[in-house]
C-alpha cells in the first residue's frame, strides 16, 4: 500500500479549491455539494423552492442549471463578482439557507467539490451527465420526471 512518503504524494483531506478567473474568458465552474453523511433530505419541493431563493439573493455568482438528489446538489455558476471567491459564496449560500430552513438535523457537508469547465461542449457534457443522476438512482424513469431540477441564469460560453 502507498503512503505519502513512499509515492511521493500528498493526501488531502479536502479537495483543492481555488478557481481562477479570466478577465478575457467565461467562467463556469460545475459545483457539487453533500449532505453531511451523505443523509437524504435535499428532495422536497420546500428545499428546492428555499435553494432557489438563497441562491437568488446570493448574487456574487449566478446559478445556471442545477440538480437536487436526496443527498447532492449538482450546480453550474458563473461568478458575477470577481472579488469573491467561489469558496466564500458557497459557504455563505450555505449558511443563509441553514438559518432560513431553521432544522437542526440537516447539516452540510463542511466541503465542496469544483471543477471550472473548459468549454462550452464540457457544460453541455456535464450537464448531460447530471440531468440523467435521478434515472441512474433509480429515482424516476425519464430524467425530465425529476422534479427538483432546473436553471436560475442562463449561463452562456461566449
Amino acid at each position: 500500500m502507498a503512503t505519502p512518503q513512499s509515492d511521493g504524494q500528498r493526501w488531502r483531506k479536502h479537495p483543492a479549491h481555488g478557481v481562477i478567473i479570466l478577465p478575457d474568458q467565461p467562467t463556469i465552474v460545475f459545483l457539487t455539494v453533500c449532505t453531511k453523511d451523505r443523509k437524504p433530505w435535499l428532495a422536497t419541493n420546500e428545499i428546492h423552492d428555499l435553494l432557489r431563493s438563497v441562491w437568488i439573493d446570493a448574487t456574487a455568482w449566478m446559478v445556471g442549471r442545477y440538480m437536487i438528489l436526496p443527498d447532492h446538489i449538482h450546480l453550474f455558476a458563473a461568478p458575477a463578482t470577481p472579488e469573491l471567491p467561489l469558496e466564500n459564496w458557497v459557504k455563505y449560500f450555505k449558511s443563509q439557507f441553514t438559518k432560513q430552513h431553521k432544522r437542526p438535523e440537516h447539516h452540510w457537508q463542511t466541503d465542496h467539490w469544483d471543477t471550472r469547465l473548459r468549454g462550452g461542449e464540457s457544460y453541455e457534457e456535464k450537464w448531460h451527465y447530471v440531468m440523467h443522476n435521478p434515472v441512474r438512482h433509480g429515482l424516476v424513469e425519464r430524467a425530465e420526471d425529476w422534479p427538483y431540477q432546473g436553471e436560475i441564469n442562463e449561463l452562456r460560453w461566449q
